[in-house]
């Protein structure tokens, strides 16, 4: 996912499929007093402090007050693994089949359904005020942070200063900056307390500093946008606002697969070739405003519906490029780790830390240690 949406789905990284997160990868050194690793935590930098001096009058300009930049940069700093991330972002597309194997997984379908049931008074609430179906809410909070579990921890203010003076995008960010400012001085939230993903994205829902600003409400009535509190009523129902003003229509479904009982009218999507076909409706492309990926809004209808009852996908998926099903993978996740060659669980997605497995496993036998599976290693690990 690249930085151009408006929200930073940390969660997503959980799913291996965001770009932007809180995450910390492997290998970034050890973890300070504020948890963080040694990468996302303030160094100095005399480059980074000039130019938060000369982003001072651009911000008083923009009506932030002395007395808050003085408070809110008091504990600010430069994050060299923000930088990091944002340089080393890659474009990697998933199959829609892997896709839907991490976000509608067994886990995270136990975790949601358990988590509308805590909480299916305020989605029902929600429902009724905003006219989005209480299982779509339900399922981005799932997306988005694994339903509030994996919110970032990195602080705002340093990731998007940081992003702003040495990022490859500075002027979205310094946008960012000045939203975030705002936020603090408005009151919803102290600079402490002000954290998400290492590219500022903030709260269960994952709101960008703008789109807070655009979309946030106080739906508790404590007089504060409180979207980072272990309460996610107020998140829950920006999310609801989110979709009901970028064009959500009541009462009509996102779509589903097609062929399926129930599934309304609409245009006809496949977007893995050989794959399940999807009949869409308008409120998938309000999903897509959320996050303008047909995965990710194929992702969170499935998700809702799962959550709401339904059952798997009836089409399957045709075999990847190596020969192998889902079930083939899983088979050979499962006999790696049996041998010793930890693939991090058997959920049928080859991603870094199976094909590692893989390569360890080749190198053992005495093979060309290429990471790429295949019916003869399947068969060989028997």
């Amino acid at each position: 996912m690249s930085i151009t949406r408006r929200h930073f789905g940390f969660g997503l990284a959980a799913l291996g499929l965001a770009a932007c997160s809180g995450t910390v990868p492997a290998g970034s050194g050890p973890s300070g007093a504020s948890g963080l690793p040694a990468d996302l935590q303030p160094v100095p930098n005399a480059g980074y402090d000039a130019w938060v001096a000369s982003f001072r009058s651009r911000a008083e300009a923009q009506g932030i007050s002395a007395s808050t930049l003085r408070a809110v940069f008091r504990g600010a700093g430069y994050l060299p693994g923000v930088v990091t991330r944002d340089r080393n972002q890659t474009e990697f597309k998933r199959s829609l089949e892997d896709y839907l194997s991490i976000a509608v997984s067994e886990e995270r379908l136990s975790k949601g359904r358990a988590a509308f049931a805590r909480h299916q008074s305020t989605l029902r609430t929600l429902e009724r005020s905003y006219g989005v179906d209480a299982e779509i809410i339900c399922a981005i909070w799932g997306l988005e942070s694994f339903f509030g579990e994996r919110r970032g921890n990195v602080p705002v203010i340093s990731a998007t200063s940081t992003l702003a003076y040495d990022g490859r995008r500075g002027a979205f960010f310094e946008k960012q900056l000045l939203a975030a400012l705002k936020i603090l001085q408005n009151g919803d939230i102290t600079p402490d307390r002000m954290t998400g993903s290492w590219a500022g994205a903030m709260g269960h829902t994952q709101f960008i500093p703008t789109s807070y600003q655009a979309f946030a409400v106080d739906f508790t009535g404590d007089g504060r946008r409180d979207i980072w509190s272990e309460d996610p009523t107020d998140a829950l129902a920006s999310t609801a606002a989110y979709l009901q003003r970028n064009g959500w229509t009541r009462g009509l479904k996102w779509g589903g697969e097609a062929g399926a009982t129930g599934t309304p009218p609409g245009r006809s999507l496949q977007p893995q070739q050989g794959g399940p076909v999807f009949t869409v409706t308008s409120n998938f492309n309000a999903i897509k405003r959320y996050n303008n990926s047909d995965s990710y809004a194929i992702g969170v209808g499935h998700l809702a519906d799962r959550i709401a009852g339904g059952g798997p996908l009836r089409a399957s998926f045709p075999p990847d490029k190596y020969g192998l099903t889902k079930d083939d993978r899983i088979l050979l996740q499962k006999r790696l780790t049996a041998r010793g060659f930890d693939t991090g669980g058997a959920d049928g997605v080859l991603g870094p830390k199976s094909r590692a497995a893989i390569s360890d496993y080749q190198s053992s036998r005495g093979l060309a240690a290429t990471g790429d599976p295949s019916q003869a290693l399947l068969n060989s690990l028997k």
